[in-house]
């Protein structure tokens, strides 16, 4: 499991107020915002109400499960690559469970895969989700910021997007900080340390095999 730890936050402008935002001159991809993320009170004056709860499954299943994710954590792809394919056949399908995806942010690379991701909206974002975390080793470990980028724009353009339709999601401030604020508001109020972390009905569980997980959903359905 990936440990929450603070981490400096990076941008290419300074914002007013709050000292959210820090000028850097390194290390930058161009035409992309960089950014990394921290614990900040800038956070709670943000303004979230755009950012869309990504879910896939029946509105009215009797169960709901929400994963808190980082697009740059291994375990997350190993349980997107064994334990969601399952799940997704045996449970989400059948209309059992509502499943909710909640980006998390270690690093200014992981906002960028979730910017990617949302950028197909609702619709397309499981199915780009899939391949970004199918496709980790390679655009994560790609090198210098600028190949990294290039390989999410890749990745985006593998699932339908186009160039102009990505760099404006890449390229959009204000729904940086958005997701930032509200990735950090709902790890505040779920007391998320790690990743995976998955909220069943409430409850609070580690990343577990599908054996472990089917044990949990099905307790609740025959309960």
């Amino acid at each position: 499991m990936n440990r929450l730890i603070p981490i400096l936050l990076v941008a290419l402008i300074a914002v007013a107020g709050g000292g959210y935002w820090y000028s850097q001159s390194s290390g930058v991809a161009p035409g992309v915002t960089n950014v990394e993320v921290v614990s900040s009170e800038g956070a709670a004056d943000v303004d979230t109400s755009g950012v869309v709860e990504m879910s896939i499954g029946a509105e009215d299943a009797p169960i709901t499960m929400i994963e808190y994710a980082s697009f740059t954590c291994p375990h997350c792809a190993s349980f997107h690559d064994t334990v969601y394919k399952q799940l997704k056949i045996d449970y989400i399908d059948t209309g059992k469970v509502k499943f909710i995806f909640r980006d998390v942010y270690f690093d200014r690379f992981g906002l960028w895969a979730s910017m990617v991701a949302r950028c197909g909206g609702q619709e397309r974002f499981f199915g780009i989700t899939e391949l970004l975390m199918s496709s980790q080793d390679e655009w994560a470990r790609a090198g210098e910021p600028v190949a990294i980028a290039d390989a999410l724009r890749k990745t985006g353009r593998l699932a339908g997007l186009e160039d102009a339709q990505l760099q404006a999601c890449l390229q959009d401030e204000d729904k940086a900080k958005a997701l930032i604020a509200w990735y950090q508001t709902n790890a505040s109020a779920d007391d998320i340390s790690g990743t995976p972390t998955l909220i069943i009905d409430g409850e609070k569980h580690s990343n577990m095999s599908y054996s472990d997980l089917r044990d949990i959903l099905d307790a609740k359905l025959d309960g």
